[in-house]
């Protein structure tokens, strides 16, 4: 699938590990799992996703077929979208790691042809090799549809069978806030962008819409998530707003955990009034997150990992903020 075949269809522990990465879960003494989270400290995009990927050391990759999501709802620059290097970074330490196969899928806002033409992306697959998937081309019955009960989806959602059945998934989001409702676009909200465009219409319009956002997560689990936060929108987003640097890149196995992190790091920014006046695990998008039990429960189950002392003081101030909720 290259661009000749693309598809017309406190709470939480900080811990220095430099040369001992675990994986994504770990115990604590008390034997209860946890969630670790790396964050590395560099203004250098490949740099950031190399270690990130060193420290977190993800298992199950080898052999696996991969579908990578990216931020490309618009061609815009990051934060955002997907940069370019984080993305040929990411892929490069998916093959390191004996992936079989990488495939990169999206639903833009604008025409998704159009939007992959300017952000280089068909060219990168034809240099690198990766397929390319556009989810508003695909057919009828590559779509699997969910109702799950209790949900504030009155007919369910679908997402693409290319992502629900997929060996490996995983999601590269940016760090940024959204100001049409959502409140912050992480990994959480980035899945709305493997649903069809008139559910995304119908959930926008929505007094229910964050809750909305972590139910139809239920739907598939990502096996990592990278979030680049080298840059952030602190107030505004999705595609523009007030920009600021955060020099870190974040990598998790847990969507809850990530966005936990990433809504922390937005706080030790500063950022607008609906992120800087609620706990973290107060918002919505989080509290209903951890009612259906999509991953962590609160920052007790969160463990911050550094791959250098020099990122530490910034991993405390992080850890800090989590630990208020």
């Amino acid at each position: 699938m290259y661009r000749r075949e693309f598809l017309k269809g406190a709470a939480a522990g900080l811990v220095l590990l430099p040369h001992t990465p675990l994986g994504g879960l770990t115990e604590n003494v008390l034997g209860r799992r946890r969630s670790r989270v790396a964050l590395i400290r560099t203004s250098d995009r490949k740099e950031g996703v190399r270690r990130a990927m060193a420290l977190l050391n993800p298992a199950g990759i080898a052999g696996k077929s991969v579908m990578l999501k990216p931020n490309f709802n618009t061609a815009d620059p990051a934060p955002a979208g997907t940069h370019n290097d984080t993305l040929t970074q990411l892929i490069q330490e998916l093959r390191e790691r004996d992936a079989r196969e990488v495939a990169v899928g999206e639903s833009s806002f604008p025409p998704t042809d159009q939007v992959m033409e300017d952000k280089g992306v068909l060219d990168l697959a034809n240099d690198m090799g990766f397929g390319v998937v556009n989810y508003d081309a695909i057919h009828d019955n590559e779509w699997i549809h969910f109702k799950p009960a209790g949900t504030h989806w009155p007919d369910g959602f679908h997402l693409p069978r290319h992502v629900v059945e997929a060996e490996y998934n995983v999601s590269t989001c940016c760090l940024k806030t959204h100001q049409h409702g959502g409140v912050f676009t992480m990994s959480m909200k980035l899945s709305v962008g493997l649903t069809p465009k008139p559910i995304r219409r119908t959930m926008h319009r929505s007094p229910d819409m964050r809750r909305m956002i972590a139910e139809l997560n239920q739907g598939y689990t990502p096996d990592l998530i990278v979030m680049d936060g080298i840059l952030a929108f602190t107030d505004g987003g999705p595609s523009s707003g007030e920009l600021k640097e955060a020099n870190v890149m974040v990598a998790g196995t847990d969507q809850v955990a990530v966005d936990a992190v990433g809504v922390a790091i937005l706080k030790e920014l500063g950022s607008n009034a609906a992120i800087m006046d609620k706990p973290i695990f107060q918002q919505e998008q989080m509290a209903r997150a951890v009612e259906v039990g999509l991953g962590v429960g609160g920052p007790d189950e969160i463990q911050l990992v550094s791959d250098a002392p020099a990122g530490t003081a910034y991993t405390e101030r992080i850890q800090g903020i989590l630990a208020q909720g």
